[in-house]
């Protein structure tokens, strides 16, 4: 078969929205178009129209016309097969089949209609090859977005923090400024001065003491010096608001008050000390339909950030509950004897610091098993044909590791395209259908030893092997491994160093198939 257009219009002839596949010029488009109503006989039930040089085939919907024009040399099966698969995409962009819905989402259509129709002739596509194809889903760029409004969170956090550094900072200077209207006070104040405020302002304040040791220069470069710290400050906020503008999770002061006990569950990095260490798991896993685990890994890491150059040699205390049978493996730069004999991570070369404002991951560990009492949740899904030619679906979630607590529970149930919306029985939680997806999303707020088994109950048209599979998705702030930092000590001294700590469990892929 040849297409040589395709068109939504409505039923007095209207044409809403046209998609060529040949190349045709605008007037003979608009003309085919408009000789379409006037070939139509109301009086009887057509699908199709034939002229001397090509045929309409077309179907009602509600109040419009699909309709596909094609040569007459066109297999005529063919046509009516193609033209009931274009008539099955319209709703799964259109809510509502009107002139307003099909403008509102004319591109989605027109891209849905060059996947099924490419230079005239049909592609060999289903429905759910076209969603996917149109949709463009690519774990790559999730993953990426993902580390995007991670480093964009930290970087926002590290703006406010340099901002209230430099509020400090001109506090100090004006201070400063306040106690030395009278005169000149020596060398010793300036000195005394820089230890307060950063070596720039120190160095400042001492050169312009010596060399104009009047009263009046002095409060001259206190207030010039607030001025400029002040300056710092706004380019500091300006640059958070350029901020929030370009990540969608980077959000205004007010929202940031109203949502600061998730911030402060989520990532404590508003508070992180001159010391923080950031342990982080992600587990890959895939679990078969009946049952057994087929594989399992957790990979973990503990990474290092130090701010403050007088904390750079330290030492940080690791406690290891593992019974799992984990392996760990320190970083080069990293005494291994000290880590083993100790339980403690510090540089192999004791004189020298940890690098500053960096990163630094120190150790890590991996974990694979096939052993199905190891997993975090398990997933029992049981679908079963019912009398209406559709399914039954019961699922079931277990948390086998009771001292975990898992966070915001997505369990996504993959559904059939075209059948409707799943008849809820009962359920543990909520749910969300993603009409447009075909998926089911039941949602936990937590998962933990009060409510470690939970049940959905739905019914849908579609055949058992349709709802798999399963994946998972959730977030702990305990680790799974059991690994924790005990305490962080100054080589030099042995005196403890004031740290601040942030552990997450995270999913990578998590999949029942």
């Amino acid at each position: 078969m040849v297409l040589l257009a395709s068109a939504i219009c409505t039923k007095s002839g209207k044409p809403i929205l046209s998609r060529q596949f040949v190349e045709m010029s605008r007037s003979r488009v608009e003309g085919l178009l408009a000789a379409f109503p006037k070939l139509m006989n109301t009086g009887k039930q057509h699908t199709f129209v034939e002229t001397e040089s090509v045929r309409y085939v077309y179907q009602p919907i509600e109040k419009l016309y699909m309709l596909l024009i094609t040569t007459k040399a066109s297999n005529i099966l063919e046509d009516l097969e193609t033209l009931r698969l274009f008539s099955r995409v319209i709703p799964e962009y259109c809510r509502l089949i009107d002139e307003t819905e099909i403008l509102d989402h004319s591109f989605e259509l027109i891209f849905a209609f060059d996947e099924i129709v490419a230079l005239g002739y049909r592609e060999n596509v289903n429905l759910a090859q076209i969603r996917t194809f149109t949709e463009m889903d690519s774990h790559e760029e999730k993953v990426f977005q993902a580390v995007r409004q991670t480093q964009e969170r930290e970087a926002k956090a590290e703006m406010k923090r340099k901002a209230r550094e430099l509020q400090q900072q001109r506090k100090e200077a004006e201070k400063m400024g306040r106690i030395r209207p009278g005169g000149y006070t020596g060398f010793g104040s300036s000195s005394k001065g820089s230890d307060i405020a950063p070596s720039i302002v120190g160095d400042s304040a001492g050169t312009s003491e010596i060399s104009k040791p009047t009263p009046a220069p002095i409060r001259n470069v206190g207030s010039g010096k607030a001025m400029k710290l002040g300056s710092k400050n706004k380019d500091v906020d300006s640059f958070v608001d350029k901020l929030r503008t370009e990540g969608e999770d980077v959000i205004s002061p007010n929202k940031t008050r109203q949502s600061a006990n998730v911030v402060k569950t989520s990532t404590p990095v508003s508070n992180m000390e001159s010391v923080h260490i950031r342990v982080e798991e992600k587990i890959t896993l895939t679990a078969g339909r009946d049952g057994g685990l087929q594989s399992m890994e957790v990979h973990g890491m503990a990474l290092l950030r130090i701010t403050d150059e007088a904390f750079g040699r330290v030492r940080i205390g690791i406690s290891n509950g593992d019974r799992k049978g984990v392996q760990l493996q320190t970083h080069p730069n990293v005494d291994k004897k000290l880590f083993h004999s100790q339980s403690c991570i510090g540089m192999k070369n004791s004189a020298k610091a940890f690098p500053l404002n960096n990163d630094v991951g120190v150790l890590k560990w991996r974990l694979q098993t096939q052993d199905e009492s190891l997993m975090p949740l398990s997933i029992n899904c049981w679908p079963s044909e019912n009398n209406d030619g559709g399914c039954d679906v019961n699922i079931e979630y277990t948390l086998e590791q009771e001292e975990l607590e898992l966070q915001d529970v997505i369990i996504y149930i993959p559904l059939p395209a075209g059948v409707g919306a799943p008849v809820i029985g009962e359920i543990d939680g909520n749910y969300h259908h993603d009409n447009r997806h075909a998926i089911l999303e039941w949602t936990l707020p937590v998962i933990d030893a009060t409510n470690k088994t939970g049940s959905l109950e739905f019914s849908i048209g579609g055949h058992p092997n349709d709802f798999f599979p399963v994946t998972v998705n959730f977030l702990s702030r305990k680790s799974y491994c059991d690994i924790q930092v005990l305490d962080v000590k100054a080589v030099d001294d042995n005196t403890p160093v004031k740290y601040s700590t942030d552990v997450a469990f995270l999913v990578d892929k998590y999949e029942i198939v």
